[in-house]
C-alpha cells in the first residue's frame, strides 16, 4: 500500500517554461518584483496580493510599462480595472506619485501566458529604486478580491516583464513572484478499479478524495473501511490518510474466481463514501486498461511540469497508460529529449504504460491536429512548424502539412489519432491507414463524433479513442473548470492481453478500443455471422495480401466479409451508474435503441438536454441561456447533469421553473426534474436559440426535439421512470446489412449520471462477388 503526496517543483522549473523563453536579465538593470503574502491559497479562494516592482538601473521612462502575464490555462477571476466594488479589482500606485495607465487584455501577450495586465507610466518617469505597487484583488473600494483558478498549481507566477524604454519590447525580470494554490477540503470520494481482468491477474486499488473543483485533496485524516462483495487477495480491512496525503494505492490485488467485483470506501460511522465502478473478472483473451493518452504540461500551454504530469496519471488518476502530447511548434529540443527520458524512467511494463510522443499541430489548412505515439523512445520531431522556436537547426525535419507528416512517419514505427483542440484534423485532406488508427471523438474540448464518421464514406476504417487533451495538469481526471472547456475529459479502454507498449500498439492497430467521456465501464460488443464470415487481420483496402481466415464471431474494431444479409450483434455494458439507453448504429445512422424499460414503467421523470456546437472549428462553443417551465406542475426534486462548472448558472427557480446559463461544445448537459401534477401540463423552454413547447403528456419514451442549428445543436426532451437500477445490461439483436460498401457497426451507451461511451466500429462488408 503506497500514500502519495505531490511531488516538488525541480529547482531547473521554479519560475520558468522549458527552457525560458529568454535567458532573463541582471535585476540591477531592469528591476525586481516581489509579492506578498506568499502563503499557500486555496483554489478558487478569494485573495489579495501586493506586488511591488522595484525600477532598475535603467529606470523606466516616460510611456514605458512593467507587465505582468499568466498563463492562457488559467482560469482565475479576469482582472479588471474600473469597478472597485466589483471581484477581481486591480489598482497600482507609484512611490512618487507619478500617474500609471492600467490595461488588462486576454491576448495581450504570446503563448502561453496570453492573459497580460500592462501598468504604463504617464505623465512623468521613474529613476532606480523606485516602485510601482500592484494590488490584485484591491478590496479597498468592496471588491471581495481576486477569485484564484480552480485547479492546484504549485508555482503559480505573476509573470513581470519591463518595457523600460517606451519601446514595446518587454524584458523578463528574473525571478517572477509565485505563490502556491493548494487544494480545497474534500468533497467527493473516488474509488478506482480496472473494468476486466482474468481470474488471477493482478490490479491495482486507487483511493482519493476530490475537492469541489476535482483536484486531489490532502485535507482529510481518518482511518476508512473497504468492503468488497468478492474475495479479493491481497486487500486490506482498511486504509488510513493523514493530513498532506492526496491518494492511497493498494498494488497486487487479485480475484481468483470469475465475478463481478464491487469495492466500497466506508467512513468510522460506517456510511458508504463511495464504490468503485464495477470490474468483471472472467477468462479470455483480453483485460481492459485505461489510458488518458493525449494532454500536456507546464512547460508549453498546460499546468504542472512534465514529471508531475506522469506522476498525476499514475498515482492521482491510477491509469494504466499515459502519453504526453505537447504542442510541437513549442517542442524544442531539450524539452523533446526531456519528454523522452520522463517516458522511459516512468514506464513500467505490467504497472503503467507511457508512450513517447507529440502533437503535430498543424492548421486545419494544412490537415489539422494530429498525435503521434512512438513504440520506443529517441525517434525524431517532425514538427508542422517552428513558429515559437529560435533554434532552426532542424528545421529540415519539419512536416509542413499532414500528408509530409505520413510521409516522414512511413518508416516509423508509431501509431496516429487524428485529433479535434484549437485545431481541428481535416481527414479528407490526409489520411494514412497504415499509421492513423484511431479518431479522438471526445475530450475536454468537446464531443466529435463527426470526426469518425466523416471516414465512413471515405472508406476509412478507424478505431475508437477519447482522452482529455488535458492543460490543467490532472491526466486521467481531468476537470474543466471555470473557464476554456466545456467537458469532462475522456479516457480509453485498451482491451489487450497485456499492460505493454506492444499491447497497446496491437489493440490500436486492431481497432480493439473504446472511450469514454470519463467514466470507466465494461463495454463488449461482438457480431455472429449464420453462414460464417472471413475474417482479416489487417485492412484488406491497405494490405491486399492479407489472407482471410474463417470465423463465426468477430469483436469490436474487426474487419469482415460476409455473404449474410445481417448480423447478430451482442452487446454487453456493465456501467458504474444505471443506463439510460444504447444507441446501435451502422455507419452514420442508428438502427436500434435500447432500453431496459418500457413506455408502460414512465414515472413523472422529465430531462432536459441541450448540446452540439456551433461549428467545427476554434469557437465552436455554445452557449445556451433561457428558462424552463412547468406549467400545471410542480417540481418536487431537482438535479443537474453534466454541470462542470459549479458558478455557472443552473438551479431551480420557484415551484415550477428551472433557469440555465450553460455551455456545450459538442456534448450534452442539462437537467432531471421530478414532477408533481403534470396531468394536462405543458413544458415551455426559452432560450437564445429558440423555443420549445411540448404538453407535458406528449413526452414520453422517444425524444422530443428542437433543432437549433449550429453543428447538432438542439434542445432534446423525454420522460424517463422515476428511478433507474439497471446496471449491467446483455442484449442481442439483428442488424440488417447493406450490400455495397462497409457496414460500420458500433454502438453509443448513454448512462444516467450524464457519460456516454463509443465502441470502435466492426466493419463488415458483403462479399457479393
Amino acid at each position: 500500500m503506497r500514500e502519495f503526496e505531490d511531488h516538488p517543483v525541480p529547482e531547473h522549473m521554479m519560475g520558468e517554461v522549458w527552457p525560458a523563453a529568454e535567458p532573463g536579465e541582471d535585476p540591477v538593470l531592469y528591476g525586481h518584483a516581489e509579492i506578498s503574502p506568499r502563503d499557500p491559497v486555496a483554489v478558487r479562494s478569494a485573495q489579495t496580493f501586493e506586488l511591488v516592482y522595484t525600477v532598475g538601473r535603467y529606470g523606466l521612462d516616460d510611456t514605458g510599462s512593467i507587465r505582468v502575464s499568466f498563463r492562457a490555462m488559467g482560469d482565475g477571476g479576469t482582472l479588471q480595472t474600473t469597478d472597485p466594488g466589483a471581484p477581481n479589482y486591480v489598482s497600482a500606485s507609484t512611490s512618487t506619485g507619478v500617474p500609471l495607465v492600467l490595461s488588462y487584455d486576454s491576448r495581450g501577450a504570446g503563448r502561453p501566458r496570453f492573459k497580460a495586465l500592462t501598468v504604463f507610466v504617464r505623465g512623468g518617469y521613474l529613476r532606480e529604486g523606485d516602485t510601482i505597487t500592484v494590488v490584485f484583488g484591491d478590496r479597498s473600494g468592496g471588491s471581495v478580491g481576486l477569485k484564484m483558478q480552480t485547479m492546484v498549481e504549485a508555482d503559480f507566477q505573476f509573470r513581470v516583464s519591463a518595457d523600460v524604454c517606451a519601446v514595446g519590447h518587454y524584458v523578463p525580470i528574473p525571478n517572477s513572484p509565485a505563490v502556491s494554490i493548494v487544494p480545497g477540503p474534500p468533497a467527493n470520494w473516488r474509488v478506482v478499479v480496472p473494468s476486466l481482468r482474468r481470474p488471477g491477474e493482478m490490479f491495482r486499488l486507487g483511493v482519493k478524495a476530490e475537492d469541489l473543483w476535482g483536484n486531489p485533496s490532502d485535507r482529510m485524516s481518518g482511518r476508512y473501511t473497504l468492503r468488497a462483495n468478492l474475495a479479493v487477495d491481497g486487500l486490506p480491512a482498511e486504509l488510513t490518510f493523514t493530513p498532506g496525503q492526496k491518494s492511497v494505492i493498494v498494488d497486487g490485488l487479485a480475484v481468483a474466481a470469475p465475478g463481478m467485483l464491487v469495492i466500497e470506501l466506508v467512513d468510522e460511522r460506517g456510511k458508504t463514501l463511495a464504490e468503485s465502478s464495477p470490474l468483471i473478472v472472467r477468462a479470455g483473451p483480453f483485460s481492459g486498461y485505461w489510458g488518458d493518452m493525449h494532454g500536456q504540461s507546464g512547460e508549453s500551454i498546460g499546468i504542472t511540469t512534465a514529471d508531475q504530469y506522469f506522476d498525476f496519471a499514475r498515482n492521482k488518476a491510477f491509469l494504466d497508460a499515459v502519453g504526453h502530447q505537447a504542442n510541437d511548434f513549442q517542442v524544442n529540443n531539450a524539452f523533446w529529449a526531456h519528454v523522452n527520458k520522463l517516458c522511459a524512467e516512468h514506464h513500467e511494463d505490467g504497472v503503467f504504460v507511457t508512450l513517447p510522443g507529440y502533437e503535430w499541430s498543424g492548421n486545419t489548412a494544412v490537415g489539422g491536429d494530429r498525435n503521434v505515439y512512438y513504440r520506443t523512445e529517441g525517434r525524431p520531431i517532425y514538427r508542422s512548424s517552428h513558429a515559437l522556436l529560435t533554434d532552426r537547426s532542424d528545421i529540415d525535419l519539419d512536416a509542413p502539412d499532414a500528408n509530409r507528416l505520413f510521409e516522414r512517419l512511413a518508416d516509423e514505427d508509431c501509431v496516429v489519432y487524428a485529433h479535434v483542440g484549437g485545431r481541428y484534423a481535416d481527414i479528407a485532406y490526409a489520411h494514412d491507414p497504415k499509421s492513423e488508427v484511431a479518431m479522438e471523438i471526445h475530450s475536454a474540448w468537446g464531443t466529435f463524433e463527426w470526426l469518425l464518421t466523416d471516414g465512413f464514406p471515405l472508406g476509412h476504417r478507424s478505431g475508437v479513442v477519447c482522452n482529455s487533451d488535458g492543460h490543467k495538469g490532472r491526466p486521467g481526471a481531468s476537470y474543466p473548470g471555470a473557464s476554456t472547456f466545456g467537458a469532462y475529459g475522456g479516457l480509453t479502454c485498451f482491451l489487450t492481453d497485456e499492460l505493454t507498449r506492444d499491447g497497446l500498439f496491437a489493440a490500436l492497430k486492431a481497432r480493439h478500443t473504446y472511450g469514454t467521456t470519463g467514466t470507466r465501464l465494461h463495454l463488449n460488443v461482438e457480431a455472429t455471422f449464420k453462414g460464417g464470415a472471413r475474417f482479416f487481420e489487417r485492412d484488406p483496402n491497405v494490405f491486399p495480401e492479407t489472407a482471410p481466415r474463417e470465423v463465426e464471431r468477430i469483436m469490436m474494431g474487426d474487419i469482415a466479409a460476409t455473404d449474410d444479409r445481417s448480423v447478430s450483434v451482442r452487446i454487453e455494458v456493465v456501467a458504474p451508474a444505471p443506463l439510460e439507453r444504447i444507441e446501435v448504429r451502422n455507419g452514420s445512422s442508428v438502427v436500434a435503441t435500447l432500453r431496459d424499460f418500457t413506455a408502460s414503467d414512465l414515472g413523472e421523470r422529465i430531462r432536459v438536454l441541450w448540446q452540439g456546437a456551433e461549428y467545427r472549428g476554434r469557437g465552436r462553443n455554445t452557449t445556451w441561456r433561457g428558462e424552463a417551465r412547468f406549467h400545471g406542475a410542480e417540481i418536487r426534486r431537482f438535479e443537474t447533469i453534466n454541470a462542470w462548472n459549479h458558478e455557472r448558472l443552473l438551479r431551480q427557480e420557484g415551484s415550477n421553473g428551472v433557469v440555465f446559463d450553460a455551455i456545450t461544445t459538442g456534448n450534452y448537459g442539462g437537467f432531471d426534474v421530478w414532477l408533481d401534477g403534470s396531468s394536462g401540463g405543458d413544458l415551455e423552454i426559452e432560450t437564445n436559440h429558440g423555443r420549445l413547447a411540448v404538453p407535458l403528456d406528449a413526452i414520453q419514451l422517444d425524444d422530443v426535439i428542437h433543432d437549433a442549428g449550429g453543428l447538432e445543436r438542439k434542445i432534446r426532451v423525454l420522460r424517463l421512470p422515476e428511478t433507474l437500477t439497471k446496471r449491467p445490461l446483455e442484449v442481442e439483436l439483428d442488424v440488417p446489412l447493406a450490400s455495397v460498401g462497409d457496414n460500420p457497426i458500433w454502438v453509443s451507451v448513454y448512462t444516467e449520471d450524464g457519460f456516454q461511451a463509443w465502441s470502435s466500429p466492426m466493419f463488415v462488408f458483403r462479399d457479393t462477388a
